[in-house]
C-alpha cells in the first residue's frame, strides 16, 4: 500500500504572515529559515521530494518538520535539541537573574547607575542567600533568551485630556464615513532660516565653497501645514509665529478646498492658538 503524501495543514493568517516575514527578510538563523521554506513550500502544494531538493535536505527531515508543524505550529521552527550536560540554573534562578538585571543597581545598594555584564555576573556571585555562579557569555545568552536587551532610557508623554478616548472615537468615525471631508492641521517648527547648499557645474574636485559661519539675522519660521486625507494632498505656508490669526487663515484655506458648503472635519490639537473665539465662531 502506498502511503499518503505528507502536507502541512491549512495555515492561519498569522502563521502565513510570520513565515513569509522570515523567508523574505532572510533570518540570521539558518534552521528557522530552512524550516520556514519547508512549511511554505508544502503549503503551496509541493511534495516532499521537491521540497527536499529545494532546501538541500533529506526527505525524512522534511517529513519530520511537516509532522511537527502540524502538531505544535510555529514552535517547530526552533527545535530544542537535547544533549550536553544538565543545566546548572533552574527556572527560578533565571527569573531571579532577569529581575536583578531589570532593577536599578542603586536600589540594590550598588555604587553605579547601570549594569554591565561583568558587574551583573559579579553581583550574582555574592548575593547572600541566592548565590548564582554564571559566566559572562552564559549570562548574555540567558538575557537574550528572555528578551532582555541593553537599551537607552526613553521618555514618553500621555494626553491628560479626560475626553481623549471619545475624541479618538469621533476621529475614527469621520475617517471611516467621510474621508473626503476630513482635513488635518498643525504647525511645524521652529525652523531656522539658514543657507542651504545647492549644486552647480564646476571643475572636478573644486566645488564652489561658502563660509560655514554666518549670522542668522532672519529669525525663525513656523510651517503651518494642511493635509487633505481624501486627496492625500499637503499644502501650507511659513509664518513668523504661531497665533489664532494664522490658524484662522489656514482653516479658511481648508474651507476653500471644499466650497460646496457641506460640513468639513478638521483634526487639530489643543494648542491655545487653535481655540480662539474667532475660530470657534
Amino acid at each position: 500500500m502506498v502511503a499518503e503524501p505528507v502536507h502541512v495543514r491549512r495555515l492561519t493568517d498569522q502563521e502565513g504572515y510570520e513565515l513569509q516575514q522570515i523567508v523574505r527578510r532572510g533570518s540570521t538563523n539558518s534552521v528557522r529559515y530552512r524550516r520556514s521554506m519547508m512549511v511554505l513550500s508544502s503549503a503551496g502544494g509541493n511534495g516532499v521530494p521537491v521540497i527536499a531538493k529545494l532546501v538541500q535536505a533529506d526527505e525524512d527531515t522534511v517529513r519530520n518538520v511537516i509532522h511537527r508543524f502540524n502538531e505544535i505550529g510555529l514552535a517547530c521552527l526552533d527545535p530544542r535539541w537535547a544533549g550536553g550536560r544538565p543545566r546548572l540554573l533552574s527556572g527560578d534562578d533565571g527569573d531571579y537573574v532577569v529581575a536583578t538585571a531589570t532593577t536599578r543597581p542603586a536600589r540594590l545598594g550598588q555604587p553605579f547607575t547601570r549594569w554591565s555584564i561583568r558587574k551583573l555576573a559579579a553581583y550574582l556571585r555574592r548575593v547572600h542567600g541566592h548565590v548564582i555562579k554564571i559566566g559572562r557569555e552564559a549570562l548574555r545568552c540567558l538575557l537574550a533568551r528572555r528578551g532582555i536587551t541593553f537599551q537607552r532610557t526613553k521618555t514618553w508623554k500621555e494626553s491628560p485630556d479626560p475626553e481623549r478616548d471619545a475624541k479618538l472615537d469621533r476621529i475614527e468615525e469621520v475617517l471611516e464615513h467621510f474621508p473626503d471631508r476630513v482635513f488635518a492641521f498643525d504647525e511645524f517648527g521652529p525652523l531656522g532660516i539658514r543657507p542651504t547648499a545647492g549644486s552647480c557645474w564646476a571643475e572636478q574636485s573644486r566645488p564652489e565653497r561658502h563660509p560655514a559661519t554666518y549670522h542668522r539675522t532672519h529669525g525663525i519660521r513656523y510651517f503651518h501645514g494642511c493635509w487633505s486625507v481624501g486627496d492625500d494632498t499637503l499644502w501650507g505656508v511659513n509664518r513668523r509665529k504661531k497665533g489664532a490669526a494664522n490658524t484662522l487663515a489656514a482653516l479658511r484655506s481648508i474651507r476653500a478646498a471644499r466650497q460646496d458648503g457641506a460640513p468639513i472635519y478638521v483634526i487639530l490639537d489643543n494648542l491655545s492658538a487653535h481655540r480662539g473665539d474667532t475660530i470657534r465662531r
